[in-house]
Order: C-alpha cells, then sequence, then structure tokens
C-alpha cells in the first residue's frame, strides 16, 4: 500500500517545530525555527513580536519541505498544537489587530476586554492558525484555559445570558468549537502558496498542548506521570473524571474526547533557565563545546555529570517568573562557597527542575489516591542523559524516554491519524505510533541522598525566605 503522510504542528513559547510522520510513528522529517524573545514590557505584559506565530510557521514549512523528499500528493493532513494560555486578537482580514499575547501576560488572568474596535475575532493560538491556514472561524474546544465564557463540563459557551456576558466577550467575536482530533478545514489556496503544504489537505484539532503531549508520549491511567519540559514545566497523568475540587492539581480536557488530564502545578520559564545559565556562562562555554563538535547544553551535560550529588549544598529555586497571585516571589541560587564554579549552577538547576516537579507530583499523586510507579520525561531536555539519571534519583522510580521526545508533535500525528480513521481509538494509535527508547533506573545511594535533601532542606527554602521576599517586593513596589 502506499505510504501515507502527516504532517505535526507544534507551537511552543521559543520555538515552532514541524515533522512529518509516517502513519506508522516514524519521523520522516523535521524542521524547528525559534522564535523571537517574548516582549516583557509595562505591567506584566508579554507578546510574541509582530506576527511571529505565523511567520515562524510558514519558514518552518519551507525548511521541511527542503528535507522532505517524498511526494506531496500523499500528504494526508496537518495536525495543528500550538501554544495554550494565549489570546489572540484579529481583525476582519485575518491579519493580527495586535501581537499575540503570551501566557506570561497578565491580562490573560482576566476576561477580554474590549478597547480596539479593528479587533473582529478574540481566539486561542490554535483559533488565529486554523484562520491563517483554512480561512475558518473555528478552534479546538480543549485549547480554551482561563477566563473564557466556557462552560467547563460541557466545553461549549455558556448558554445562559447572565453566565456568558459576565465574560464581557460578545458571541459574534468567538470561534465555533469542534472537538479534538476532528477537521477544522482544508488548506486554502493562499496558505499553501505561503506554506507549501498542497491545498486541500484537512487541517485535525488537538486540543492544550500539555493534552497533546500526555496523548504523544503515550500516557495511560496507570500510576505513570509525564514529566514535560519546556518553558512551562509541569507534570501530568490520565484521568477518567473532571477534578473541580482539587487542591494539587487542574483537570484539563484531554486531547481525545472524553478524556481528562491531571496537571500538577508547574515552573513558569522552567527550561529558560537553562538557557540563562549557558548565556551567563558566556563565550568560553560555546567555544569549548564547539572544539568537541557538541551544543553547549551537551557539553554542560558533561562537565556536570562530575559536580556530586546536591552540588555540595548549592540549591536553586525556580520562581523567576512569579505566579500572577504571588508577584513577590524570585528565583534563587542560594548556599554558594568558594569552590562552586559553572557546572556546579547548571547542575543546581537540573536539580532543583526535578526535585520541584518530583514534590508537585507526589502532591498530585497523593491527593488523587494513585501511587507514582514511574515517570515519562518529553522535550528537549530529556535528550540529556545526566538530567534522565537525575530525574530517575529524584524521583525514585524508573524515568522512560521515547524515540520521538518532542511528545506534543507526536500528539499531533495521532489526533490527525484518528480524525481521519486510520486507527479506530487512542490506544490503538499509541501501540502503533509511539516507541520507547530507553529508561533510567534510580541509583541507590543517590536517591537516598536526594530524599533527605528535598525532605530536610529543599521544601523548606520557600517558606524560611517568603516573608523576606514579601518585604523587599514591598520596597520595590511601593506606591
Amino acid at each position: 500500500m502506499m505510504e501515507q503522510y502527516i504532517i505535526a504542528i507544534d507551537g511552543g513559547t521559543q520555538s515552532t517545530k514541524l515533522a512529518v510522520f509516517d502513519t506508522h510513528g516514524h519521523e520522516i522529517c523535521s524542521e524547528t525555527v525559534h522564535l523571537r524573545p517574548i516582549h516583557f514590557y509595562g505591567d506584566f505584559r508579554a507578546e510574541h513580536p509582530g506576527d511571529d506565530l505565523w511567520e515562524s510557521l510558514k519558514k518552518a514549512c519551507h525548511g521541511m519541505f527542503e528535507k522532505f523528499t517524498k511526494d506531496k500528493k500523499n500528504i494526508i493532513g496537518v495536525g495543528l498544537c500550538s501554544i495554550r494560555c494565549c489570546r489572540a486578537l484579529i481583525r476582519a482580514d485575518g491579519n493580527l489587530a495586535s501581537p499575540v499575547q503570551s501566557w506570561m501576560d497578565l491580562r490573560l488572568a482576566s476576561p477580554y476586554q474590549h478597547e480596539d474596535d479593528t479587533v473582529r475575532y478574540v481566539t486561542t493560538s490554535t483559533g488565529y492558525l486554523t484562520h491563517r491556514l483554512t480561512g475558518e472561524t473555528k478552534d479546538t474546544r480543549s485549547n480554551y484555559v482561563g477566563p473564557w465564557p466556557m462552560d467547563p463540563d460541557t466545553l461549549a459557551w455558556y448558554e445562559k445570558d447572565e453566565q456568558f456576558d459576565a465574560y464581557t466577550t460578545p458571541r459574534k467575536m468567538l470561534f465555533d468549537l469542534v472537538d479534538p482530533a476532528a477537521v477544522l478545514g482544508t488548506i486554502t489556496d493562499e496558505a499553501s502558496r505561503a506554506t507549501g503544504i498542497p491545498a486541500g489537505v484537512p487541517v485535525v484539532s488537538t486540543a492544550n498542548d500539555k493534552a497533546v503531549e500526555g496523548l504523544g508520549a503515550g500516557l495511560v491511567n496507570d500510576g505513570t506521570v509525564l514529566v514535560s519540559l519546556g518553558t512551562y514545566i509541569t507534570s501530568m497523568m490520565a484521568g477518567t473524571a473532571s477534578g473541580p475540587d482539587a487542591v494539587n492539581y487542574w483537570c484539563n480536557p484531554g486531547a481525545v474526547p472524553g478524556e481528562f488530564l491531571y496537571e500538577s502545578s508547574g515552573i513558569r520559564r522552567g527550561m529558560a533557565t537553562v538557557t540563562w545559565v549557558k548565556e551567563l556562562l558566556g563565550s568560553d562555554i560555546i567555544a569549548a563545546a564547539q572544539e568537541r563538535q557538541l551544543s553547549p547544553e551537551a557539553y554542560m551535560n558533561v562537565l556536570a555529570a562530575d559536580v556530586p550529588v546536591g552540588c555540595d549544598g548549592l540549591y536553586t529555586v525556580l520562581n523567576w517568573l512569579p505566579h500572577p497571585a504571588r508577584l513577590h516571589e524570585r528565583g534563587m541560587m542560594i548556599g554558594f562557597n568558594s569552590t562552586h564554579k559553572g557546572p556546579h549552577m547548571f547542575r543546581s538547576v537540573l536539580e532543583g527542575i526535578a526535585m520541584t516537579m518530583k514534590n508537585n507530583a507526589q502532591a498530585m499523586c497523593d491527593e488523587i489516591g494513585v501511587p507514582l510507579t514511574s515517570i515519562v520525561v518529553s522535550g528537549g531536555g530529556s535528550n540529556g542523559e545526566l538530567f534522565m539519571q537525575i530525574f530517575a534519583d529524584v524521583f525514585g522510580v524508573p524515568a522512560q524516554r521515547n524515540v520521538v521526545n518532542g511528545s506534543a508533535s507526536m500528539g499531533a500525528a495521532i489526533c490527525t491519524a484518528l480524525a481521519l480513521g486510520i486507527y479506530k481509538d487512542r490506544q490503538a494509535a499509541i501501540d502503533s505510533m509511539v516507541r520507547k527508547r530507553d529508561t533510567f533506573t534510580p541509583v541507590k545511594e543517590n536517591a537516598a541522598r536526594y530524599n533527605r535533601i528535598n525532605t530536610k532542606v529543599y521544601q523548606h527554602i520557600v517558606p524560611a525566605t517568603d516573608d523576606l521576599l514579601q518585604k523587599s517586593h514591598q520596597i520595590f513596589n511601593a506606591t
């Protein structure tokens, strides 16, 4: 039978990645385009400069097709996944009225306020890109996270006027909603000229990016936790019911109808901290990495592997971007002495990420009443052997990574395969398309030391410093 191909779009905070898969989950080729840095300004406003999401998508398409040696006629669908918790304001002609508001923008904590009469539609990142690709005013109902006039049980716009009107957004400005793993529309002639994707190819809805990652990682309801390493780091579990009263996790729509995803508290600007340390250490690290034909991150992993477990008492707290309700939060490195150098700082960040997510994931599992049995780690950070071993040691359970560790792209491909009837259900698609790469087993001595560090020191740093940081915030933010 003639091989068929799926284009998977994985739009993140720092980059747009496109990958082509066959229907058995093998990646044929891919292309990643880095986004411009988020524009932070004013009172905690954060935007994607210009029309960066669409421009990066077009550029990634052209780069991908330069590598794609197969026949474009065999491309059967496009799976669209993009960042959640973003707000896009669109003019009647389909262009942006203003830059897309990032999930880090405090305006997204409140319902949309109409201030610009050129705005015709208010939607998400997936809605905007759907409109660009297909011309349709449709969006997945599973990517609306935050203050939208949506019924949390039905995932439909509120029908009662008093409930809907409380969100101040007229219905005529909102897109129509479809289920995940459904066809949104087809590539228009204009979009085909811009991207190179053949006109008429179906574009398929997915969900919020974390739910798509869960699907692409093969997450099932068996006590396995997925740790997603991105600009926002979180841990997730598959669920079967909504949990509106949960304390240590919240419930998201899944990437297939009727599915739920439980998500713990996370780390804002998480993997961006790794980038920050690399940049802080300067050009010497980059030059030394180039001499060894390694990426700077891979070289730092090599250096940090020689640093003892616990970094000789150097701890990193990853509150670089405060939660909107706790604006006094700050990131910290605490415990320096004269022996600490760049590799200690790098490893301390990795350990801080792992311990924070261990604590968050454990709180979620304890509340749900499910033992944490194993973890899957996804995202580019999982390519580091050291980071994977730290996760296994800190969590004290086996840590797995998959062949395709960009789980959101795989999840987008699975959604497309389901929408087009390639597989009968979620599990059949996972069985055929998701493959394990390897598993890291905890080192007993390391796991014991991390447990002591975490329970006796690390968990107590934020409570011990919170009062001081609140006083500091008052000094620098006095009115």
